[in-house]
């Protein structure tokens, strides 16, 4: 297909290995809209055209979906623009890397239930449950995020390489650390302020200034308490002590 070959909807459905009925909903529901050419009756809605770039845009939905991810929050993460190959081939490694992460754990509560004498079926379920990737929701967290918070913090990460992710790990250590270190002096002092603008830093890391994101990780660590034993785990650092000297901190 060249960049200035066009087809028909027939012909774009066989090239693309996609239903002509899918894409017709694809067009209805704007994720895929065509250019229209003026039918030879004078149909104002006229022959629907593909091209090259709808090629690729397509590539990208059914690589979206076969990942799980509803079409509305596809139409999301994909402006109408369009998105350059290299972003789009980060954000697709970012996803996979995330469901290869899920599988590997629901392969280890698979081993350990296998290891017990007697394995707990209802427990093993719930725990699939969790980590297993479902339509509509690709982690646990996402159910504090709107949807359209969901595909802005997707296409962030994107861009934040595992060196990045590294860095990031690394630099979040070292301030708990240091806060923990600092937890008898005033809140209010030089130290501890230096410290709270460490956090806000590293915060806006995440949310980018992006009030959806800043909302819904607010309601994720409100809710703390019922987060997943493997998460709390993950997370003890934060523990009330190291986040209550932060929020008298933040306060000032």
């Amino acid at each position: 297909m060249t960049a200035t070959a066009e087809y028909r909807v027939q012909a774009f459905a066989r090239l693309s290995g996609v239903t002509v009925r899918t894409l017709h909903h694809y067009d209805r529901v704007g994720l895929l809209v065509p250019r229209r050419q003026a039918g030879a009756r004078g149909d104002r809605r006229g022959d629907r055209v593909y091209s090259a770039a709808d090629l690729e845009r397509l590539e990208q939905i059914v690589a979206l979906r076969y990942l799980g991810f509803p079409l509305r929050q596809i139409k999301a993460l994909l402006p109408a623009e369009g998105v350059p190959l290299r972003q789009a081939l980060r954000l697709q490694q970012h996803l996979l890397r995330e469901q290869r992460r899920r599988l590997d754990r629901a392969l280890e509560a698979i081993q350990a239930a296998l290891r017990t004498r007697a394995p707990d079926a209802r427990r093993l379920q719930r725990l699939l449950a969790e980590m297993s990737p479902r339509q509509g929701e690709r982690a646990w967290s996402d159910r504090y995020y709107s949807a359209a918070a969901k595909a802005r913090i997707a296409r962030h990460a994107a861009s934040f390489t595992p060196a990045m992710q590294a860095d990031a790990g690394r630099r979040w250590a070292e301030l708990l650390a240091e806060v923990e270190a600092a937890l008898g002096e005033d809140p209010r002092g030089t130290r501890a302020q230096t410290l709270a603008a460490r956090w806000r830093g590293l915060v806006g890391e995440f949310t980018r200034g992006d009030a959806g994101i800043e909302a819904g990780l607010r309601r994720m660590w409100a809710d703390r308490a019922r987060w997943p034993a493997e998460l709390q785990a993950e997370t003890a650092g934060f523990r009330p002590a190291v986040m209550a000297f932060l929020h008298r901190a933040l306060a000032r």
